[in-house]
């Protein structure tokens, strides 16, 4: 099959476009992520993250590069075998701390520590690289402003009273079950609590937007390897009566768990059919599948150890623009966050007198 597959696409800034209009929908971003984090800070008396507010586990594991990876493959963080300290944190997606019972896509944020190289401007000097995915292979928008209007309506939900959300859920689940059943997915049903209610751990994760990969580009993927995490594709976790079901099951799965995935790499060979400007499109493993470069390995551990939790919750952000220059994020989506991240960590870290920081 690798002699049928086209030469993957060098980098060069050229294959970005930048809108006219998007300092502007940026600024619209920030004030919709604005109207988020001042309702949530009010209701909890306390400044949570504007997206992924709720945590269902933070683990610590090894990072493994692996050796004698094909040239187009050993770029950045991959360029030579290594082993890293990291961070994992499982979330939902939402801004507002919610009932597990409403079904919500789910995040992975990964922090990678101990990299050595050129860093993205503002990425700071803690050698940290970090990978923020989600359980879906493409974005819900095409562009800024489509990202700006599901914000919108995002910050008008998130004072909608939880009730309704769960109500909302319970209706939704079963239509996003039904289009899963004939091939369909419907992003917008799983954002508004159509997602059904599977075990984080079980789950393979996606950049959805595209990055620099050192001379060529890539989109990234974590996967479920190891047979205890496999076992568990799929799994409906009962939220009946336990609101903070996905934590419970997550801690009771991680204490007999030895966790590995695998870090894989799919990079672009077709500008026209893998877009860098439009990260809703899928680029489809036909035309580049995913290659492993990297594995991940949690042993059995505490996922919700007070401390832990603590520390990376309110002490640390997960941002794609912090890391290697190697790995610049790419497209209108992830320029957008440039500015998005840093604006939603220091209104935290001033409501909450809780400086920001990387670890060591």
């Amino acid at each position: 099959m690798a002699d049928t597959l086209k030469p993957p696409v060098r980098y060069t800034p050229d294959v970005e476009d930048v809108a006219p209009d998007e300092a502007e929908t940026i600024e619209g971003l920030n004030q919709a992520f604005d109207e988020i984090l001042k309702t949530t800070a009010e209701e909890y008396g306390h400044a949570v993250r504007a997206v992924h507010a709720k945590p269902h586990g933070v683990l610590k594991a090894t990072m493994t590069v692996a050796d004698n990876l094909p040239t187009e493959l050993a770029q950045g963080l991959f360029a030579a075998p290594g082993r890293y300290d990291a961070l994992m944190r499982l979330s939902t997606n939402p801004g507002d701390i919610l009932d597990d019972a409403i079904g919500l896509p789910r995040g992975l944020a990964l922090k990678v520590i101990g990299v050595e190289g050129e860093r993205l401007p503002n990425a700071g000097e803690a050698r940290t690289q970090d990978f923020i995915m989600v359980n879906a292979p493409a974005f819900l928008a095409k562009t800024p402003k489509q990202f700006l209007g599901n914000l919108k309506l995002l910050a008008k939900t998130t004072e909608r009273a939880e009730w309704a959300k769960k109500a909302l859920s319970k209706i939704l689940q079963p239509f996003e079950t039904g289009l899963q059943a004939v091939g369909l997915e419907s992003a917008t049903l799983k954002n508004l609590g159509g997602s059904p209610n599977v075990h984080p751990l079980g789950e393979a994760y996606w950049s959805q937007t595209p990055f620099r990969f050192g001379a060529y580009i890539a989109k990234f993927q974590l996967v479920p390897v190891s047979q205890g995490l496999t076992a568990l594709a799929g799994t409906i976790i009962d939220t009946a009566g336990r609101p903070d079901a996905i934590r419970e099951d997550v801690a009771a799965s991680m204490h007999g768990l030895d966790a590995v995935w695998e870090l894989r790499v799919q990079l672009c060979r077709d500008l026209e059919t893998m877009p860098i400007e439009d990260p809703s499109v899928e680029w489809k493993e036909a035309d580049s599948p995913f290659v492993t470069v990297a594995t991940l390995h949690a042993q059995a551990q505490d996922s919700w150890d007070a401390e832990l939790v603590a520390a990376v919750n309110e002490t640390m952000r997960f941002s794609v623009w912090t890391g290697l220059a190697a790995h610049q994020p790419l497209g209108g989506i992830n320029r957008a966050r440039r500015g998005a991240y840093p604006h939603s960590s220091e209104f935290r870290a001033r409501v909450n007198g809780c400086p920001i920081h990387e670890p060591a």
